[in-house]
């Protein structure tokens, strides 16, 4: 039998492997999903919508910010596919599959001929390649937070959650950073005509490395107690909507103001700095850059600060900096200055990470163990879909109708009142079970003497 010194140790170095598991896997996720979105504020709409770029680009920016839209539509298919075999056969299993699949797509974008080599067949052949994308972020981010929840202390849920929110500043960072370098390090010329491809095939290698790490995670203790029910669920979608419609759009709801700000920041605010204000690109990219490491610190700190004061009061106060930061930075961006515009982006961050760290506990602790999976995913998928999926179509919409930036920074808070509602309506779930009921205790005895045996 394993001391309780070693027994301790082991437990914290699975700990350790899960926690990098979630934020590798996610971090490469967003990585490949936020490439995608910033170049298309940039240039990939005269690539590939050459004809309407050049006679009407106003239009082609909102259809290219469309593309980025298209892809959230299939995040609740891919939610309720992945939700449905991780509740049943497993989180980890569903991860790696989710991880290899993106990737997959993402190099595939880097090797797609333009316009101007295969006519209307590049834009289609994008939109399907973006469409597995959304597939595959749907059903992502549900395991990934679960394995961190389901594997933390009860009074670490929080923190343990953050990290594989922190997936997506850190994978905006590398991202921008990514395209930062690329704009400095070659003429215009050469980045528009095969640079810009650079950055989507390096996707390989970061799904290699992904790959490995979550290959040596264990499975979620939850799933383990799962399968040894003795009456484990065979239809955990069906089980979700006959028992917890309620929690799913509250689910949606509570991710709509984040969503929505968050894609300004990853898409919107690109393209309408560098193109209608005619702030230079570069600058602006180390600037989003620099500023979007205030989301990494503060969803770290709302994890962290919600095992201590409870998901609901991190939420409510998060989404009011938000409310209250809208109009401020948008007047702050149309002065033209990229250093306060990358103060400005910095603050909404603190807003954003704190009612983005959270939101794995909060999510995890609404549904029950045997349908959690699906739950969350949903939720998540349909949220985005209300929230970020066509954020910057809007904006680029009220921009084009009022030439104010006013109108956006209303839209944003209006979407951010009814967030803070849905946190309301939910309450507070902190401590809430997260475990199975109904697990034959001699079956459980059984699994927990041999996983021990395995680390003794």
């Amino acid at each position: 039998m394993a001391s309780p010194s070693l027994a301790a140790s082991s437990k914290r170095s699975e700990e350790r492997r899960v926690l990098a598991g979630t934020l590798v896997g996610t971090t490469i996720e967003w990585y490949d999903f936020f490439i995608f979105a910033q170049l298309t504020a940039t240039l990939l709409t005269p690539l590939f919508l050459q004809p309407l770029g050049d006679s009407n680009p106003g239009l082609a920016q909102i259809l290219a910010f469309a593309m980025i839209g298209i892809s959230f539509l299939f995040r609740p298919l891919g939610a309720i596919v992945a939700g449905h075999l991780g509740d049943k056969y497993g989180r980890k299993r569903v991860l790696v599959a989710t991880l290899i699949l993106m990737g997959a797509a993402t190099a595939l974008i880097g090797l797609l001929p333009t316009y101007a080599s295969i006519g209307l067949w590049a834009p289609l052949l994008l939109v399907l390649l973006r469409i597995i994308q959304g597939f595959s972020a749907g059903g992502e981010w549900g395991g990934a937070a679960l394995m961190a929840v389901e594997h933390a202390p009860e009074n670490k849920r929080g923190y343990f959650g953050a990290y594989p929110q922190i997936g997506v500043p850190i994978g905006m960072i590398i991202a921008t950073g990514m395209l930062y370098l690329l704009r400095t390090s070659m003429s215009a010329e050469q980045f528009a005509a095969w640079g810009w491809r650079i950055p989507f095939l390096l996707s390989v290698v970061l799904i290699v490395v992904g790959y490995m790490i979550r290959k040596a995670v264990e499975e979620s203790p939850i799933f383990k107690q799962l399968a040894l029910r003795k009456a484990s669920e065979h239809t955990p979608l069906k089980q979700l909507f006959q028992s917890n419609t309620k929690e799913v759009i509250q689910a949606a709801l509570i991710f709509v103001s984040n969503n929505a700000a968050g894609y300004l920041v990853i898409a919107f605010f690109i393209a309408y700095t560098t193109k209608v204000l005619g702030m230079p690109a570069a600058p602006v990219l180390l600037a989003t850059t620099i500023g979007s490491v205030g989301w990494l610190i503060f969803t770290l700190v709302g994890g962290w600060l919600s095992d201590i004061l409870g998901r609901r009061n991190t939420f409510l106060i998060g989404y009011g900096i938000v409310f209250v930061w809208m109009i401020p930075m948008f007047l702050i961006i149309d002065t033209r200055s990229v250093f306060l515009y990358g103060v400005s982006i910095f603050v909404l961050t603190v807003g954003l990470g704190l009612s983005y760290g959270p939101q794995s506990a909060m999510y995890a602790e609404m549904f029950p163990a045997h349908i959690r999976y699906s739950g969350i995913s949903i939720g998540y998928a349909l949220g985005a879909i209300l929230g970020g999926a066509f954020a910057s179509t809007v904006a680029q919409i009220l921009l084009e109708r009022t030439g104010s930036s006013l109108p956006i920074a209303i839209y944003i808070m209006v979407l951010t009142l009814i967030s803070m509602a849905a946190v309301i309506w939910v309450g507070e779930t902190k401590g809430n079970n997260l475990h199975v009921e109904d697990v034959d205790p001699e079956l459980q005895a059984a699994h927990d003497a041999k996983h021990h045996g395995r680390h003794a």
